[in-house]
């Protein structure tokens, strides 16, 4: 059951980063952030209402708080980086985000990696440099490249927080309701300053152009959910490190859905930085 339901989180956080990365072509990436975590939002405080999660509220809901005021920018750096650059490339380098929480378990609580975790650490390590483009050619962009690591470091920091915020299931839901909520928050107030600074929000068409692509964004609010919800499923039914380590193939999803849907062709050197990127992940994830 736990290979099933993080195998399942894994084809979910791929679809929504690859459905994400597309809506960020056509549609500002703080746009497509603000309306599917609204989405997301919904669902979630539907879910806390049925569960009766609010008897979970307590001071370590803060840190749901500010997983919420990093996650806006984490996502809007990563759906830019989709809508610039290859989505084979900067979803693997994304998934470098276990980093974060691995620091933090060596500066916070004194644990030591073994040898694999080292190992993998090297090997992410080296998949930036290729990833980040050959020597001859056209390499990917350097803001595109610096978009997706910090996303990383954002998306890292949310895992953080959120693996502090609770310790049961229904306290699980009622923290990623309040990070969503405060991920609405932020993203509104940013999308409100990109207004009075006479930036553009909406794409060419407006609200008719939003509305098209309105199944699109209610996909990825509520793909993003439901990955959530899978991988607390696989946590409780099995070995957390094989729910991690098999939760953390997403980026294999989203490279798989630009290579059939938008025929994106990497360089052999990309390819490989992108594996090892990935593989370095498994690896760190694992030891």
């Amino acid at each position: 059951m736990t290979a099933v339901f993080a195998l399942a989180t894994s084809i979910l956080y791929g679809l929504a980063d690859f459905g994400g990365g597309v809506l960020s072509r056509r549609t500002p990436a703080l746009a497509v952030v603000v309306l599917s975590q609204i989405a997301a939002t919904v669902v979630l405080g539907a879910v806390v209402v049925a569960t009766g999660a609010w008897g979970e509220a307590g001071p370590l809901l803060w840190f749901a708080v500010a997983a919420g005021v990093a996650g806006p920018v984490a996502m809007i750096c990563f759906y830019s980086a989709l809508a610039r650059g290859p989505m084979g490339v900067v979803s693997p380098l994304a998934s470098l985000a276990v980093l974060v929480p691995f620091g933090v378990g060596l500066a916070a609580y004194g644990e030591r990696p073994g040898p694999v975790q080292y190992a993998g650490g090297a090997v992410a390590l080296t998949g930036v440099v290729l990833a980040s483009g050959p020597v001859r050619g056209a390499p990917v962009e350097r803001r595109t490249l610096a978009l997706t690591l910090g996303a990383a470091a954002g998306f890292g920091a949310v895992f953080a927080f959120i693996a502090e915020a609770s310790t049961t299931v229904t306290g699980l839901f009622l923290a990623l309701f309040v990070q969503r909520a405060v991920n609405v928050a932020v993203g509104g107030a940013a999308l409100y300053a990109v207004v009075r600074r006479g930036g553009a929000a909406l794409p060419e068409g407006g609200w008719h152009t939003i509305a098209a692509a309105a199944p699109g964004l209610v996909f990825v609010g509520l793909a993003d959910v439901a990955a959530n919800g899978t991988y607390a499923i696989a946590a409780q039914h099995g070995p957390v490190t094989l729910a991690a380590v098999l939760s953390s193939l997403y980026p294999v999803v989203t490279a798989l859905a630009a290579r059939g849907v938008l025929r994106e062709k990497l360089r052999a050197v990309q390819a490989a930085g992108a594996g090892l990127a990935l593989a370095g992940t498994v690896l760190l994830a694992s030891g």
